[in-house]
């Protein structure tokens, strides 16, 4: 598996941050390691559970690894999605002005807060937790955010970080850990195997990098696959007539049927295929290409020229 480096200063020989590395003795007591979360999930009665996708991160410099890599500054208003115990939420907090926790879980809301004014005291008005589906949040607390960084379940990865970006403009920069095959999709770019709905769609928001690998060995229970970290840089969205909802019905519609050409896959999307080619070539785009070569600001093009604009939509 192919990764980026994640941002940073060059490493030496020995990184200090790298998962496994000892810290020095006090180096690391406001984060949990592996015996405060099992610690903390059995005093809680907590099990980890597949239908939630929960996986916990036990080591601390997987953790500051990760605060690193996301850039983080002091100014930093962060929104983090899935906190659990509070291993990452500790650690931005030692780096951020501000972090916003969304959890869904009534336990792990109830004891968040308790884990933070416990292990950062000092920080503790600075931390704020929303208990909600993070699929149906649409404001929060305090400052707007300026950074998006999550251990993200696995089962709901694209649709919250898709979102989010939707709904919090003011996200400058996200740092996601994904399962390791959904951040090779976030990151593909047209003509690769893996490209696909989540790659064009998050291109709409950002540019889009792999940022690094996370092993299993970090995780309370050992996921079955690996993780990836992804980078995503707020920039513009083409410039188009056509709605962001126009654009992704077009992307949809287009990986719905991945094998066929755009004038097949198009034609329900477009009302035929005949009007599925006009729309293409008015585009300037091959009606015989895939969905899979084209970039975001081609879909963007495609859908300005849908035959009736005020059809039925895509959803974010």
């Amino acid at each position: 598996m192919s990764t980026t480096p994640p941002d940073g200063p060059a490493h030496e020989a020995h990184d200090p941050d790298a998962p496994g590395a000892q810290d020095s003795p006090g180096d690391q007591d406001s984060l949990l390691g592996p015996a405060d979360v099992r610690e903390l999930a059995a005093a809680l009665g907590v099990r980890p559970t597949k239908q939630r996708g929960q996986n916990f991160v036990i080591d601390a410099n997987t953790v500051r690894r990760i605060v690193r890599t996301a850039g983080v500054r002091p100014q930093d208003v962060v929104v983090e999605v899935g906190p659990g115990l509070g291993s990452l939420t500790l650690g931005l907090l030692e780096a951020a002005d501000r972090v916003t926790a969304i959890e869904i879980d009534d336990v792990l809301a109830g004891a968040l807060p308790a884990t933070v004014a416990a292990r950062l005291p000092a920080r503790a008005d600075r931390f704020a937790l929303v208990h909600s589906d993070a699929m149906q949040v649409a404001e929060l607390p305090g400052p707007p955010p300026t950074a998006l960084v999550a251990n993200l379940p696995y089962n709901v990865a694209v649709p919250v970080l898709l979102h989010m970006l939707a709904t919090f403009p003011s996200i400058e920069r996200t740092l996601v850990m994904v399962q390791s095959e959904v951040a090779d999709r976030l990151a593909a770019q047209p003509g690769n195997k893996v490209y696909g709905v989540p790659s064009v769609k998050a291109n709409w928001y950002a540019d889009v990098r792999r940022a690094g690998a996370i092993g299993r060995n970090v995780f309370w229970p050992a996921p079955n696959v690996d993780s990836g970290l992804v980078s995503l840089v707020r920039r513009d969205p083409p410039s188009t007539t056509a709605s962001r909802e126009e654009v992704f019905a077009a992307v949809d519609a287009a990986f719905a049927q991945r094998r066929k050409t755009l004038r097949a896959a198009l034609s329900g999307w477009a009302g035929s295929a005949p009007a599925a080619e006009a729309a293409l070539v008015a585009a300037g785009i091959s009606p015989q290409a895939r969905g899979e070569a084209l970039t975001v600001e081609e879909f963007a093009a495609i859908a300005e020229h849908r035959p009736d604009r005020s059809a039925p939509v895509s959803r974010p």
